[in-house]
């Protein structure tokens, strides 16, 4: 969509709002009246991912999802079958589950209120003093729960408030390929973790929406490359040995977007020689570094993988990446793990994202995945709630453990959050009140390294000015 389209449909919007050919305004994330229409117009219409299904493994078992004031409990009737209803009684409006994940005793649903009570599917089986209601005429269809739609794709129910939603099929089309080649949907908890940040769910996302940032934010994970940006010795000739240039970025329909990386990435099996040593080491420290900075996408395991392959001989033809990657794979089928396609456009992937619009990200490696779930604060657009999920797949002998989100109460604490996240979210409220700055009254963005900021706010305005292909007013949406 061209700057000059999503201008015509918002002409009546403040100069503060508006997008720019190579850039954003900055009321965007500043404006309580601006977040407001986000929660008006887009989170009431558009699919978002509501919960993993390792919160709900058992029948019974219920986990809460808030956004904005709308609250949505999804519920596991059966082996096969999920519930999500909106959190409310229909009697009274009390929340039917007081918010995080549970479980329902004998799988009866029973509001804490006045005991009105509702088998998992959401047929109500008892009104105290039912005869008092509607003249003793009273159906249990009139107090059945209310639904929203859900669908169930890659280990994640989405969930959308709108009461005829636009196709999920159509909305997830542009990046259904790349998930379902990544074994997402087997993958499970690690750990996750909700993290209270002091800047808009924008601010916070698009930080991780390219690897142009991590010279300066990470400088551990390319010392040459901060070395010369911080100490200012870089050039554009200097420029072109950085690791972002190796990345290749993509900006799909529906605001969806990716970058990936190249053959020159340590991910692809290259450890850039910063000193002279065994490529086994050099690419096992490289990795170590997420492994211990993060303890998602790169985990233990597959640091020692690597450690293992040292003193064995390369074949000819192949290379280090290669027979990992082969190693890999042999002991998961040993292990009866899944693991993502071994095809070329799928293991490309590792070490890269995919953004599934408008708030998910996911990041995905060999057998594991971090993710991350960004939501907005109701009322304030200067905070926002992050959170950090790490899944992999298990092995057929192991149980997956039920995923339960960990609340950390200081990000800069490293007893709650490890290095590369802290340093990330050590910038992110930075850029958030710089923004407020007089002096700030529009971000630059870069054409190709930040193309996907661009086109997820061009996506984000199709919603906010009703110009979605058969999108109703946010007024019939919400009835």
């Amino acid at each position: 969509m061209s700057v000059s389209t999503q201008a015509s449909g918002a002409q009546h919007w403040p100069d503060s709002w508006k997008l720019l050919e190579h850039g954003i305004r900055s009321g965007r994330y500043t404006d309580p009246a601006f977040l407001k229409l986000e929660f008006d117009k887009l989170w009431s219409r558009v699919w978002q991912a509501a919960c993993r299904l390792d919160e709900i493994p058992q029948p019974g078992d219920f986990t809460t999802y808030d956004i904005g004031d709308q609250s949505v409990m999804i519920v596991r009737v059966d082996a096969d079958t999920i519930k999500a209803y909106h959190n409310a009684c229909p009697h009274r409006g009390t929340a039917l589950s007081g918010g995080g994940c549970g479980h329902f005793k004998n799988g009866k649903i029973i509001c804490p209120f006045h005991g009105w009570r509702w088998n998992l599917a959401g047929q109500n089986e008892y009104v105290l003093e039912r005869g008092e209601f509607r003249n003793g005429q009273l159906r249990d269809s009139d107090v059945a729960l209310r639904e929203v739609h859900h669908r169930i794709y890659a280990g994640f129910v989405f969930i959308n408030f709108d009461r005829n939603p636009e196709s999920f099929d159509d909305f997830i089309a542009p990046v259904k390929e790349l998930i379902d080649g990544l074994a997402i949907e087997h993958m499970h908890h690690y750990w996750w973790k909700a993290l209270p940040v002091e800047a808009n769910w924008k601010v916070a996302q698009e930080a991780f929406f390219e690897g142009y940032h991590v010279p300066a934010t990470h400088p551990q994970l390319e010392p040459d490359a901060a070395d010369a940006v911080l100490n200012g010795t870089a050039d554009a000739a200097l420029e072109e040995s950085f690791a972002h240039n190796n990345v290749s970025t993509d900006a799909f329909a529906n605001g969806h977007g990716r970058f990936y990386a190249g053959k020159g990435t340590a991910m692809q099996g290259q450890a850039k020689r910063i000193k002279e040593g065994d490529p086994v080491d050099l690419m096992a420290d490289r990795l170590n570094l997420l492994a211990v900075g993060m303890d998602a996408m790169v985990l233990k395991g597959d640091v020692e993988l690597v450690r293992s392959l040292k003193g064995k001989p390369i074949p000819e033809g192949s290379s280090l990446g290669a027979e990992y990657v082969k190693a890999l794979y042999t002991t998961a089928a040993m292990q009866k793990r899944p693991l993502p396609k071994p095809v070329p456009e799928i293991l490309c992937m590792w070490g890269g994202e995919i953004f599934v619009f408008p708030n998910l990200l996911i990041l995905p490696n060999a057998g594991n995945a971090m993710i991350y779930r960004v939501r907005p604060d109701p009322k304030d657009p200067d905070r926002c709630t992050f959170e950090i999920m790490s899944t992999t797949t298990y092995p057929a002998a192991e149980t997956p453990p039920r995923a339960e989100v960990q609340k950390v109460t200081d990000v800069m604490d490293p007893e709650q959050v490890l290095l590369i996240p802290r340093q990330d979210l050590h910038n992110i409220p930075r850029m958030q009140r710089g923004l407020h700055s007089k002096g700030c009254k529009q971000i630059w963005l870069a054409i190709e390294q930040e193309k996907m900021i661009l086109n997820m706010h061009q996506q984000m305005d199709l919603y906010l000015t009703d110009r979605l292909p058969g999108q109703q007013s946010a007024g019939a949406a919400a009835a």
